[in-house]
């Protein structure tokens, strides 16, 4: 038997931050090892009418105020605590039709970064983790540099800093991405050190695995310690050929407090 789920949902308005956990909640969303933006979608019903009203005037394509709004979606449940599943930059809202009204919210992260315009010349070979450190620097993000170490000669970039993770990971051959207020590099299919989920029937697994071109897909409960990036552990009865050691290059999420959902989805690449 599970013990209460929680799930959370914190938004910044007019300049603070609010929880919100006593509403109906329902959240989805994708997250890649790729320089992709992550994304989420999160439903808040019968929020206040002054909450409402901040976001959708302060999410408008008319709205001058571009002062980027975060939001972040944490999950778990009473026994462990909750984890930050989720974290970026509100881009667009709507608002369903009454009695309950619905505010659905669409969210990038880094999504605010497109706009600004960077240079950076490094004429000399610098290290991958040296201009690692300097772009989450840039960005105001942690570091999580797991790759091989190389030097790379002439990095000169020009452009948006979003685009600029695309040239990190093009020239360093590596797999860059930003998992919420982390900055990853890794090497290409290879798990993140001492991160490995293990799921099976006995395990949290949901229905029975499936076998991909690059690995498998696995559904199964909602827990603390699966990551990004990290590793996965399948072992499926009804489905053999998925079982093994994978490296979970995709991770989707399905969360909700008043029904259903409360799942990771991930995709593994097999690691040889």
């Amino acid at each position: 038997m599970f013990d209460e789920r929680i799930v959370q949902v914190a938004l910044e308005v007019d300049n603070e931050i609010k929880m919100y956990e006593d509403v109906a909640l329902s959240i989805s969303g994708t997250k890649y090892t790729n320089t992709l933006q992550n994304e989420c979608v999160v439903n808040l019903t019968n929020l206040d009418q002054a909450t409402v009203n901040y976001i959708l005037t302060q999410t408008s394509p008319y709205n001058l105020n571009k002062t980027p709004k975060t939001i972040t979606v944490y999950a778990g449940r009473q026994s462990y605590g909750v984890k930050q599943i989720y974290f970026g930059n509100i881009v667009s809202a709507g608002i369903s039709q009454p009695p309950d009204t619905t505010i659905s919210i669409k969210c990038l992260t880094g999504n605010f970064q497109n706009g600004n315009i960077l240079s950076k010349g490094q004429p000399n070979p610098i290290a991958l983790s040296t201009i690692s450190k300097q772009i989450a620097q840039d960005r105001n993000l942690a570091l999580n540099f797991q790759a091989t170490d190389k030097n790379l000669s002439n990095f000169i970039y020009l452009g948006g800093m979003q685009q600029q993770l695309n040239q990190l990971a093009f020239t360093g051959g590596v797999n860059v991405f930003i998992d919420d207020q982390t900055l990853v590099v890794k090497n290409i299919n290879v798990a993140l050190n001492n991160l490995v989920t293990v799921v099976s029937e006995d395990q949290g697994m949901v229905g029975i695995p499936e076998v991909t071109e690059l690995g498998v897909t696995v559904k199964f409960f909602l827990d603390n310690h699966t990551t990004l990036g990290g590793g996965l552990q399948v072992t499926s009865v009804q489905n053999p050929a998925a079982n093994g050691l994978y490296a979970i290059y995709k991770l989707g999420f399905n969360v909700a407090n008043r029904d259903t959902p409360f799942y990771w989805i991930a995709d593994g690449a097999r690691q040889q």
